[in-house]
């Protein structure tokens, strides 16, 4: 392949975003629900068990300058059709560049944390269903070979969790939405040696689904201090992708489940070598005294019971080839350190319409990137859509013709 190859000239984003449209529930649940089901209380809010829920303007920025952006909640009629209607999103993404796209939820979280959090638990498994069934048969189906479906799942019950990712697989779901961290939703993390998770983990080895995680998806944010400003936080928030790896790195999933796979969503690549050569430095000179210890040492809260990996035989860089998946918006750093992180564990993100967007020239950001960093063609187009088709088991449209 030669870098003036026209399939180099799309690409596909593992991370974009839905602003559910205001039908999503009302036409498909129960009659008895649709008054305390989610729906849209005013143009710039939802409705949801009695409580108020707030749009973000920092979620819908399309067509706005900088100067404009803002966290205060943003009307319907503000936004454009493309960030609700699948019709007007697909025009966007051609004029990006964007062949395919994965969309995450807005109402309902990152992770369906909205429906975790709900009262009524029988309700929210059926808010779960709808937007699963409108995410499938509505937004996906609207453009065959545009989006990559991504379903929630009921967190609170893994059991109906694994019914209802084998339901969606049948459908055409490939991914699922997880929590970079249970813990802090109130949640058993991946390490529970109950084994809690185990239901949602073997039917995604099975059905091949991608546990997708966003950052955010814990509903928290890293805090450096407590007078530390806003940005500085925000900026230091990809710290939480960064413990997400090394949390499933660690773990003894992947040794139990050989076929699972996992996309960090959101947190960039940059830090991925440095965490890498560490986590071998780490098992290299300290496995020994912790495979003997299991309390806490250093003043940390440790579990006395835990659950990882064969720190004998852990190999860093195999287990991340063949299981975990960085995805960057715009950043050259981590590109700088393929040899470590791996040509192939590496997707193309874009974040419409959120603030961190690079649309609308999605693609030219990309291919910027990429030949910046001295990259031949065959790695850009695994980049650009390769891995992800790949992963996602995706196959995308042929590429619109455009002017």
């Amino acid at each position: 392949m030669q870098l003036d190859d026209p399939r180099l000239d799309w690409l596909v984003s593992v991370d974009d975003h839905v602003i559910e449209p205001a039908h999503v529930w009302v036409d498909r649940l129960p009659a008895k629900y649709r008054d305390i089901g989610p729906r849209l209380l005013d143009d710039d809010a939802w409705s949801y068990e009695g409580k108020r829920l707030p749009t973000s303007g920092l979620s819908v920025t399309r067509g706005k300058r900088k100067e404009e952006f803002t966290p205060a909640p943003v009307s319907y009629s503000e936004m454009h059709p493309a960030a609700y209607d699948p019709i007007a999103r697909v025009a966007d993404m051609d004029r990006a560049g964007i062949l395919g796209s994965l969309n995450f939820p807005s109402l309902p979280r990152f992770c369906g944390q909205l429906f975790y959090e709900a009262d009524d638990k029988e309700l929210a498994h059926l808010c779960i269903q709808a937007y699963n069934d409108w995410m499938i048969d509505e937004w996906c189906a609207a453009a065959p070979g545009r989006f990559i479906p991504l379903i929630i799942i009921p967190l609170w019950d893994p059991t109906a969790a694994a019914k209802e990712m084998e339901r969606c697989a049948a459908k055409g779901a490939t991914s699922f939405a997880f929590s970079e961290n249970p813990e802090p939703l109130g949640l058993p993390t991946i390490h529970d040696p109950n084994r809690y998770w185990d239901p949602v983990m073997a039917a995604a080895n099975d059905l091949g689904m991608v546990v997708s995680m966003h950052v955010g998806s814990s509903s928290t944010m890293p805090v450096i201090s407590k007078d530390a400003p806003g940005l500085a936080n925000l900026t230091f928030g990809a710290i939480r992708a960064a413990g997400t790896m090394l949390a499933w790195l660690f773990s003894d999933m992947f040794e139990r489940f050989p076929d699972l796979k996992i996309a960090l969503s959101e947190g960039n690549i940059g830090w991925m070598p440095y965490f890498i050569e560490r986590a071998e430095q780490v098992i290299d000179k300290q496995r020994h005294w912790a495979k003997q210890m299991s309390t806490s040492f250093y003043n940390n809260e440790v579990q006395t019971e835990q659950v990882m990996a064969d720190l004998d035989t852990l190999d860093v860089r195999e287990t991340i080839r063949k299981h975990i998946f960085g995805c960057f918006i715009e950043e050259s750093s981590g590109l700088r350190s393929l040899d470590i992180i791996g040509e192939d564990n590496v997707m193309c993100e874009t974040d419409y319409p959120h603030s961190d967007t690079t649309w609308p020239d999605c693609i030219g950001v990309a291919r910027k990137l990429l030949d910046d960093a001295g990259l031949p063609a065959d790695t850009q187009y695994k980049i650009l859509r390769g891995n992800a088709e790949k992963l996602y088991r995706f196959t995308p449209a042929e590429p619109p013709v455009t002017p």
